[in-house]
């Protein structure tokens, strides 16, 4: 008995008191809550923009009601928007190139677009300091907000819009050392001067126009022979050696099965080596290039090159979509070797592939964003060129420059060979439909292809060989980059 109350003692004594067991909660919940505080602080202060440019957020009003909306600038300063007072004292926003900037400079009513998005929190806020507010304070007037410069030139956007005239499709120019993003153009386009008056107009239009639509990065395309790029670096995975000893005899169209494909106009390119069939565009060729490729190989290049994947860019995109599935049909094989059926990429994507190549296989993070600066010119921030990640190998970037030479040189890109600068790049004739006639015309390429400076992508819709119709556009670019003509 006296051994049971002992140890009944023992057991009790060792039991934690009421007031350590408080102790113990407190001190648990006093740090989950600092815990809570240094993770909302954090959050808030990463997310900032996004939070502040969240439509729910009436922190925009309270900021709208002190400061006068900024204005947005080229490189070279020139206003591509600004704020204005009307007569009535109502604050009007002005775009003075219209059109011409539609897409990439958006819009900031009837939501935003553009940079009239993404640089909002700046564009809202005002760095100027206390002496300066005292100053407008005094004469009763709203602070100005802070001015965005970007990196866009006016020469170069006139240039692609006129370039692409009436038709539909778009443009996107970048210099692919720097990620800078030069241009960029979307056709059909809008006056973002009246974008209120026509809003109603084009949510209720029936047509295929989508006027709001960015065609450079939310377009989805059959990339057609420019995917070849793709197909020609999944060879040279497997080919690292033996590259330059592929052979094939085209005869205008190849066989397996009952899937044919027919090379454009039913063209026959004879023999063939892996940089004529690449400069030649053969169809043939890229089809049974297709066909020997391994389904591994091809899937990692196409996550290495971003498709059905996140892009590094600030404007509203698509993602691009290409795989090589399982039980994958030689048909389906040969249309993805060569651009077509499921496969979709938009005119961003398929630039930031190129400029990956132009800059010996690191992508550059495009970037349209040059500098932040106060009313008073005091800068808040600036951008440089930022390197996102290398997407292939120097050596494979070498070779793919090579190929694209040859297009220019004695290839499909021939309207670009003999000038006083040299280029690289490749065609494309998408078929977007069952009829063989209708095409996407597309050039994606660069110059001087021995040190590049400016990297172009055209896509023109509905418009049939990209020899034809997208590289003449890409020459009138390029020549008033290089100021010819």
């Amino acid at each position: 008995m006296r051994e049971m109350r002992d140890t009944r003692r023992t057991t009790r004594n060792t039991r934690p008191s009421r007031p350590t067991s408080i102790i113990v909660l407190s001190v648990f919940y006093t740090f989950l809550f600092a815990a809570m505080l240094v993770y909302i602080s954090y959050s808030s202060t990463v997310n900032k923009q996004k939070y502040i440019n969240n439509n729910y957020n009436t922190r925009q009003k309270i900021l709208l009601a002190q400061n006068t909306r900024g204005k947005i600038l080229s490189r070279d300063g020139d206003v591509l928007a600004c704020t204005e007072t009307d007569k009535k004292g109502k604050e009007v926003r002005k775009y003075p190139y219209g059109n011409e900037f539609a897409h990439i400079v958006g819009y900031a009513s009837n939501g935003k677009a553009g940079v009239e998005s993404f640089a909002n929190y700046y564009l809202i806020n005002t760095g100027i300091d206390l002496a300066e507010k005292v100053s407008y304070d005094s004469k009763k007037q709203k602070y100005p907000g802070d001015d965005v410069t970007t990196t866009l030139s006016v020469k170069l956007q006139e240039v692609c819009c006129k370039a692409l005239s009436s038709r539909r499709g778009a443009i996107v120019v970048t210099d692919p050392k720097t990620g800078e993003v030069l241009a960029m153009v979307s056709k059909p386009d809008f006056d973002p001067n009246t974008i209120e008056k026509d809003w109603k107009g084009f949510l209720e239009d029936k047509s295929d126009n989508a006027n709001l639509l960015n065609r450079a990065t939310q377009g989805l395309y059959p990339p057609g022979s420019t995917f070849k790029i793709v197909t020609s670096l999944a060879y040279l995975r497997e080919h690292p050696k033996d590259y330059e000893d592929y052979t094939f005899t085209c005869k205008g169209r190849v066989s397996e099965g009952d899937n044919t494909i027919s090379c454009y106009h039913g063209e026959k390119h004879g023999s063939l080596d892996l940089y004529k069939s690449f400069a030649k565009s053969c169809n043939s060729s890229y089809a049974n290039i297709g066909l020997s490729v391994k389904q591994s190989t091809y899937n990692d290049v196409l996550k290495d090159l971003m498709f059905n994947d996140r892009l590094p860019e600030d404007f509203l995109y698509s993602r691009s979509k290409a795989k090589y599935k399982d039980n994958m049909s030689k048909g389906d094989v040969m249309q993805l070797a060569i651009g077509q059926g499921a496969t979709a990429v938009s005119p961003m994507h398929m630039n930031m592939i190129t400029a990956a190549i132009a800059n010996n296989g690191t992508l550059m993070k495009p970037h349209v964003i040059k500098q932040i600066t106060t009313a008073d010119n005091k800068i808040v921030e600036s951008y440089g060129g930022e390197e996102y990640k290398r997407l292939m190998s120097e050596e494979e970037a070498r070779i793919l420059t090579e190929m694209m030479t040859q297009v220019v040189e004695k290839g499909t890109a021939s309207k670009l060979k003999g000038l006083s600068y040299t280029a690289a790049g490749k065609t494309g004739s998408a078929e977007f439909n069952s009829s063989k006639s209708d095409s996407h015309a597309w050039f994606t390429g660069f110059a001087p292809a021995e040190d590049p400076q400016i990297c172009i992508t055209v896509i023109v819709e509905d418009a049939g060989s990209g020899g034809s119709f997208a590289v003449p556009i890409a020459k009138r670019v390029f020549d008033a980059y290089f100021g010819i003509g």
